[in-house]
């Protein structure tokens, strides 16, 4: 009992502190700590100790994806340094009219993620682009980190098809492909993508109607008084990432990301040369901007992985597995949770699988309709306001604060997949 009532506590007083806008390096091992002292895990000794699993997280999570951040980094600062972030941002403002700037970014994060770039390394490279989208239809900035999330972590990232990694663990345990149930799968992801966007500008077009605005802020890029490169050469890097990753995603899997963003790096430096303002400056601002993204994001991870070695999230794992009822509703709520409990859309289903998996295989349940709303399920609650690519996102990427961005992060990364699952399991039962 007071191990659960050490995991909620812990998890809910995480997501006030982030909230308020503490320091994650600081509240996430509070937090974490709280959680291992209720469950009776000492803090330095024994073979599952707090010092040891929290560390085993944070620096498992720096190691598996430091590459990917640093050159994900460089990509963004070099499109804002040479001036092609702008120019690519002025040319759809053109084609698509000012009204049509957040729509320009949810695309824009749509294609690089179902391409297979990985949405971290998205929110990097698409947020220069987004900033001068935003600065010219005058639109208030804190609603990038939605636009962002939404083209990114919704309707591309968990559908069938789409090269990210929430779209194939399920693969392994339950025998499909990354297709599976496809027609359902294209009926929810269209659902949402309409939904999704008529929700965002709703409260975008509210903000803006109580006299909100662009503000412009010290460090901003001001690029208006040099020659920018062609809206073509700008959208070529893009070309070249999102190339290479579906190239190599099957043969290197996550390691076809260095491959890809490498090869968007050096395509900007070798079109773009003679348009670059600071290139050590870009280079310097990019190293520290990674370095706190990771940091950020390793933080909350670490505080998972003292969650997973508790009492009560053993607990909670079966409890979430052995619900009654319809199989699809039962596999949806375990996932969700599980995936809510730890921040993380494929640590959820990695911890769920295992046990879903089996259990309604057996009971009859089509693999490929549990993939795809085991799929669905994982980006939904995963977004609340301790998950790694939010804080990224939100913190490092766009330098906002929760209490001005998480909202309407959340409403579409959240409610959104939420609904567009009722979607999916309605259709399901119904042929």
């Amino acid at each position: 009992m007071l191990s659960m009532i050490g995991l909620v506590g812990g998890l809910a007083l995480l997501i006030v502190l982030t909230l308020r806008g503490w320091n994650l390096f600081i509240s996430a091992p509070i937090c974490a700590l709280i959680v291992g002292l209720t469950s009776g895990i000492p803090v330095f000794l024994g073979d599952i100790n707090f010092v040891e699993n929290y560390m085993s997280g944070f620096s498992g999570f720096v190691a598996a994806w430091f590459f990917m951040f640093l050159l994900g980094s460089i990509f963004g600062k070099f499109m804002e340094d040479t001036g092609a972030a702008d120019s690519v941002a002025e040319w759809i403002i053109h084609k698509l009219g000012k009204s049509k700037a957040v729509l320009a970014v949810v695309l824009a994060c749509a294609i690089l993620t179902y391409g297979g770039v990985s949405v971290f390394v998205v929110a990097f490279s698409v947020y220069p682009m987004a900033l001068s989208l935003f600065k010219d239809a005058n639109l208030p900035r804190r609603f990038i980190p939605a636009a962002l999330a939404f083209g990114s972590v919704t309707f591309t990232m968990t559908s069938a098809g789409s090269p990210e990694i929430q779209n194939w663990i399920p693969i392994a345990y339950l025998g499909t492909s990354p297709y599976a149930a496809w027609e359902v799968s294209l009926v929810v992801a269209v659902f949402m993508a309409i939904f999704g966007y008529w929700w965002l500008m709703k409260i975008i077009n509210k903000a803006v109607a109580r006299g909100e605005h662009f503000v412009e802020r010290k460090g901003d890029p001001v690029l208006s008084d040099r020659r920018r490169p062609h809206p073509i050469t700008g959208l070529l890097p893009l070309v070249v990432v999102l190339a290479l990753s579906f190239i190599f995603h099957t043969k290197y899997a996550q390691m076809a990301l260095i491959i890809a963003l490498l090869g968007g790096v050096l395509a900007i430096m070798i079109i773009n040369w003679k348009f670059f303002h600071d290139i050590q400056g870009a280079l310097s601002a990019a190293t520290t901007g990674a370095l706190i993204a990771i940091g950020n994001t390793a933080a909350v991870v670490g505080f998972g992985s003292v969650a997973r070695v508790t009492p009560a999230f053993e607990t909670a794992v079966l409890a979430m597995t052995s619900i009654p009822g319809n199989e699809l509703i039962g596999a949806a709520i375990a996932v969700s949770v599980i995936a809510g409990l730890t921040g993380s859309a494929s640590g959820g289903q990695a911890i769920a699988l295992p046990e879903v998996g089996p259990h309604y295989l057996a009971q009859g349940v089509s693999p490929e309709q549990l993939h795809r709303v085991v799929s669905i399920s994982s980006g939904a609650l995963d977004s609340l306001p301790h998950n790694g690519y939010v804080v990224t996102t939100i913190r490092a990427i766009c330098n906002e604060t929760h209490k001005d961005a998480y909202w309407a992060v959340g409403a579409v990364t959240v409610v959104v997949p939420m609904v567009g699952l009722a979607l999916a399991i309605m259709l399901f039962n119904m042929f």
